[in-house]
């Protein structure tokens, strides 16, 4: 294991176990600061992701997205080593248990237009830990001149997130005490 990778490992088990004291139901306050501060074209595909337990709360945010008629689509795990699936979502759908306990609907593939991104920690030059699969990662590579915003509470934030040259910093990201910008970026999606 690399000194990299062993600074992720360890800031990991700390953000897991930091985000396990959080409040999960914030993201009513992070779906707030989103509709105020970012504008999102009409007719935008937006991903987003069913919650695992202990993050934050997407779901509000997902729904109002999708009452002002945005085509919403959440991510299918593939297998190792690819990236990201996405699959139409609306309110009330039947969804499927996939591995790693996340939940996709059975809808139809679809790309999106912006990516909301979970994560574990994240730092004030945009750069994020994840799970370690390197499935957004791979997708962001994969899906160039998208926009995304990465999503947490605000105690997540570090002093300093490990980086490996495969890593996707991200221009945003959003918290339930506010909208990080890594750079003077519109704020129009």
């Amino acid at each position: 294991m690399t000194t990299i990778a062993q600074e992720k490992a360890a800031l990991r088990a700390q953000a897991l176990a930091r985000r396990a004291t959080l409040d999960p139901q914030a993201g009513a306050a992070l779906a707030e600061i989103v509709l105020r501060e970012i504008e999102i074209a009409v007719g935008a595909t937006i991903a987003g992701v069913w919650p695992l337990p202990g993050e934050i709360d997407l779901r509000p945010l997902l729904h109002a997205f999708h009452a002002r008629g945005h085509e919403i689509v959440l991510p299918e795990t593939p297998p190792r080593g690819q990236r990201l699936v996405f699959r139409r979502w609306s309110p009330g759908c039947a969804m499927i248990r996939e591995r790693f306990g996340t939940y996709r609907p059975d809808g139809e593939i679809a790309e999106p237009d912006l990516i909301f991104v979970p994560l574990l920690a994240f730092d004030g030059d945009g750069n994020r830990l994840g799970y370690g699969g390197g499935f957004y990662d791979r997708t962001l590579q994969a899906l160039p001149g998208r926009r995304a915003v990465g999503f947490a509470h605000a105690a997540q934030r570090v002093a300093r997130v490990p980086v490996e040259a495969h890593d996707q910093p991200l221009s945003f990201i959003a918290t339930e005490a506010g909208l990080l910008r890594r750079q003077e970026e519109s704020l129009l999606f």
